[in-house]
């Protein structure tokens, strides 16, 4: 963890501030080891050391999880960053844009430093995986895998979209998993044409798409994988759909490795669902990087300059979607190699017809 704030530390002198203050708490996790939701507590960062600040409910927890993190423990958080950077004879602090506006308030009023709001600083440091985040990664992805496969066993006409989300929930926690990154997506029939429809209390019927959508915790990491499935025969339109779907994602995996930028990506399948007369039913970005968090760098979409780098895990997820009839998507987890790169789902991604 020292060598992560390192590296935020080498940051300083090009973004022209001496210090930097992390409130966003998977920035905290990333840097630290420990985070707090919910805004109890804040990571400060000075040019030759790091502490956090918070109160003394958490004390015994910090100290027994990452004994090696200084604390100062009080409840006037911004009065002790206040302090930190007076004792270290900072000048300029970096914060993260998303801090609340009342707290950049107070530091505005009480702060000898100057302050400088920044945007993506620990983000980007994020996006390159080291092995232990990879690890998790894989281990979050291959159970979300084996439990979509499971699932795929479960499902029957008659069972509502949240029972299907439920039952995939419960196994997942069964097997490993410690939560879900989002509110998993269950939309069939007319609604599996809202790209992130959260499971209802609609029935399944004869003939529907399903789309399963879901992101699940192993080890503080997410995966983020999408299927559809179809219960009984949708019809041509729909299977021609998702043929070009498939072939599309298909195009963008393959044509993925460093130095191609989210554009080019997108442009890819873009391009062949245009071609196959599905190119206005794709109405959202192919991708985005995840991480400790469901939605990181790099993003892939319409004209993003990120350059894909070795060691970035990222989706690829095309869909279109159909008003009054319904919608598919089919999306994998991938990690950017040094030559190339490797599909980390394993869940099957032909149509299955249950």
């Amino acid at each position: 963890m020292t060598t992560r704030i390192e590296r935020l530390q080498a940051q300083f002198d090009r973004l022209s501030i001496d210090s930097f203050l992390v409130s966003n708490a998977s920035n905290q996790q990333y840097l630290a080891g420990a985070s707090l939701e919910g805004g109890d507590g804040y990571l400060l960062v000075t040019a030759h050391d790091a502490v956090f600040i918070t109160d003394a409910r958490y004390q015994t927890e910090f100290q027994t999880t990452v004994p090696e993190m200084p604390l100062v423990i009080t409840r006037d958080y911004l009065q002790a960053v206040n302090d930190r950077l007076q004792a270290a004879g900072a000048t300029v602090l970096g914060i993260e844009d998303s801090l609340p506006f009342n707290e950049y308030q107070w530091l505005d009023e009480h702060l000898l430093t100057d302050i400088v709001p920044l945007t993506g600083v620990v983000d980007n440091l994020r996006q390159i995986k080291d092995a232990t985040e990879l690890a998790a990664i894989r281990r979050a992805t291959a159970l979300t895998s084996q439990g979509l496969t499971a699932l795929f066993d479960q499902i029957k006409v008659g069972q509502t979209e949240r029972q299907v989300a439920n039952w995939l929930g419960e196994w997942m926690l069964d097997h490993g998993a410690t939560g879900t990154s989002f509110e998993t997506i269950v939309a069939s029939g007319k609604r599996a044409a809202w790209p992130h429809g959260s499971a209802s209390d609609k029935v399944l019927a004869d003939h529907e798409m399903v789309t399963i959508d879901c992101g699940f915790y192993v080890d503080g990491y997410t995966s983020d994988v999408t299927r559809t499935v179809a219960l009984g025969d949708p019809g041509e339109h729909l299977r021609s759909a998702y043929q070009a779907v498939a072939d599309a994602q298909q195009a963008i995996i393959a044509a993925v490795k460093p130095g191609v930028t989210g554009g080019e990506l997108d442009r890819i399948g873009r391009d062949l669902l245009t071609d196959r007369g599905f190119g206005a039913a794709f109405i959202h970005g192919t991708g985005h990087g995840i991480g400790l968090d469901i939605h990181e760098g790099p993003n892939i979409g319409r004209h993003w300059p990120d350059v894909m780098a070795a060691n970035e895990v990222l989706t690829v997820e095309p869909g279109v979607y159909f008003a009054n009839e319904g919608g598919l998507r089919i999306e994998d987890d991938i990690l950017v190699t040094a030559t190339g790169h490797e599909i980390l789902t394993t869940a099957p991604r032909n149509l299955i017809i249950l």
